[in-house]
């Protein structure tokens, strides 16, 4: 059940209570406050909104938001400069959705791993180099230039090949 309580407020403001929030009114002599236990809005602090974000609860975080959603319906000029800021952070900062997906640090850690990734994969074709077989005997320099004289005797493509009147490529030797 709600509980209403009425406090004198000394304050030149004054809270009508329209469905379950309280409203302020500028008025320029003390009156009374009218405060609704259910969802008791108060004016919460807008200078370092920044700071205070991530420790505020889910119903104050929305208190917040409403408080400076009637804050901007005011002329931008008359509105501080911490209430301009808190808009733009609410409306623009990185949380919820905006929130940073990779923690600050991350590049650094993904860099290191991928260069000591690298490095084991050359030590490990360093290895397995030092110990793989020797390459084929058709791969030595002297087997390839027996293949080209083999070629040239057996006048394997004689138009354009090596086989051909001005030949100047090297044929077969590859190294």
């Amino acid at each position: 059940m709600n509980a209403l309580r009425l406090v004198s407020q000394p304050l030149p403001l004054r809270a009508v209570l329209r469905g379950s929030r309280a409203v302020r009114h500028a008025s320029t002599a003390p009156s009374i406050t009218v405060i609704n236990h259910s969802t008791s809005e108060t004016a919460l602090p807008l200078s370092n909104v920044e700071a205070q974000w991530e420790t505020l609860s889910r119903e104050e975080k929305l208190d917040m938001h409403r408080q400076l959603e009637t804050l901007q319906k005011k002329d931008w000029k008359v509105l501080s400069i911490d209430e301009k800021k808190a808009a733009y952070y609410i409306a623009f900062g990185p949380h919820g959705p905006r929130t940073p997906t990779n923690p600050p640090g991350t590049a650094l850690k993904v860099t290191g791993s991928v260069l000591g990734l690298i490095g084991v994969a050359a030590v490990l074709f360093g290895v397995l180099r030092a110990y793989a077989a020797p390459p084929p005997k058709t791969m030595t320099k002297e087997w390839q230039e027996a293949s080209n004289e083999y070629a040239r005797e057996q006048n394997i493509n004689p138009i354009t090949g090596i086989s051909s009147h001005d030949y100047k490529g090297k044929g077969f030797v590859q190294s």
